[in-house]
């Protein structure tokens, strides 16, 4: 089956909307951009959120989130948000630190009795920009079928991966190593300093107050769930179904490995679900200084421009707290902080321009790498530069 196009607005359902906004977004140019980088890339569905502090500007469903059922791609479709929800944990983080409940430079030992007793000993600051001096391992079997029940208790799990990744594996306060371990443990921070589990203190001090009703680490049970694809040849389909744990390799559809709906173990570093409009709140937030759309504080000013700060030099990414730059962008204008989320069947990517007072968030339902720079670049220019 051919790939569709289909635009869907967030304002009107019928796709027919203007071809520029009241805020000067120019819809045109968007959809010539996405069209293009779908073609090219051939990504099945994609869903986008334009925004600034303030509000909602634009956002937009192209293709299909589900093949088999010609069912198209909305603002409103989930998505696995894989290491974007890394965004969120870092920021449940400074708030707690924000309170003075907990400090960015106290050793990981300290929240952590299970973390090996090793010198030097990383600090929380360093797990949050990658400088823990921490393995990546490849976590391609820390996830598991939505319907199925976790395998492990959370310190179980923690537990077998620490003692094979735990102790570090570069030097500490060296380099940024990018490293999903370092969030898993970040997650286990913010657990014992609030004395509830990391995925409940983090609906309730985050995206309750940030009015994302729609993300959650599981879906909800009303969600539009984008199936997840992997594009390839036939032999890909039983080398995934080797890989990954059972029940999750799915039916194919033309070129296309379809994944049933699966769930990150591990809700730290990968683990959130939801939806691109949500993200966009997200998103507002740091643009906002710490502000959420809705008018609630959830960081201090201090501690959302610090996590902006891009000092920790790496590679393949320079790091802050929770947001990351190239190195080969260094010194952009206008400058911008981001993110990415990707695995098996999701492609996700959220930028922030804080001189535009722009943010970006794009949500694909594509295992493979697309040129999300240009793609961007280019909605960036076509929201004409917001003033604030």
């Amino acid at each position: 089956m051919a790939l569709n196009y289909r635009p869907r607005s967030h304002d009107d359902p019928s796709g027919q909307s203007p071809v520029a906004t009241d805020d000067g977004i120019d819809v045109t140019s968007i959809r010539a951009a996405v069209t293009h980088v779908m073609q090219t890339s051939k990504i099945p569905g994609l869903s986008l959120a334009v925004t600034r502090h303030d509000r909602l500007l634009y956002a937009e469903g192209f293709g299909l989130a589900d093949r088999a059922a010609d069912r198209p791609a909305t603002p409103h479709t989930s998505y696995l948000w894989f290491s974007l929800s890394k965004i969120v944990t870092a920021t449940a983080v400074m708030r707690l630190a924000d309170e003075g409940r907990l400090d960015l430079d106290a050793p990981v030992r300290e929240y952590i009795a299970a973390y090996p007793a090793v010198t030097p000993q990383p600090r929380v600051r360093q797990l949050l920009n990658h400088t823990a001096g921490l393995a990546n391992p490849l976590p391609i079997r820390w996830v598991r079928p939505a319907t199925a029940a976790v395998d492990d208790e959370p310190d179980a799990f923690l537990a077998r991966v620490l003692r094979k990744y735990g102790k570090p594996r570069h030097p500490v306060g060296g380099s940024a190593r990018y490293s999903n371990l370092g969030y898993l443990l970040a997650a286990e921070v913010v657990a014992a300093v609030a004395g509830r589990p990391f995925e409940r203190y983090v609906t309730q001090a985050v995206l309750a107050p940030a009015g994302m009703s729609a993300t959650g680490y599981q879906y909800a049970p009303e969600a539009d769930m984008a199936t997840g694809y992997v594009r390839g040849p036939r032999l890909l389909t039983t080398v995934l179904s080797a890989l990954l744990p059972p029940g999750i390799a799915g039916e194919r559809h033309g070129h296309y490995l379809s994944l049933r709906p699966f769930l990150v173990t591990g809700a730290g570093y990968g683990g959130l679900v939801g939806n691109v409009v949500d993200a966009a709140r997200l998103a507002a937030v740091h643009l906002g200084d710490g502000v959420a759309i809705n008018g609630q504080r959830l960081l201090s000013t201090q501690s959302a421009r610090a996590m902006r700060l891009i000092q920790a030099r790496g590679k393949p990414f320079d790091h802050g707290i929770g947001w990351f730059r190239r190195p080969d962008h260094r010194g952009s204008m206008p400058e911008f902080v981001e993110h990415y989320g990707t695995g098996a069947g999701f492609w996700n990517g959220m930028r922030l321009y804080p001189g535009l007072d722009l943010a970006i968030t794009v949500m694909t339902n594509t295992t493979h790498a697309y040129d999300i720079h240009t793609l961007l670049t280019d909605i960036m220019r076509a929201a004409g530069h917001p003033p604030r």
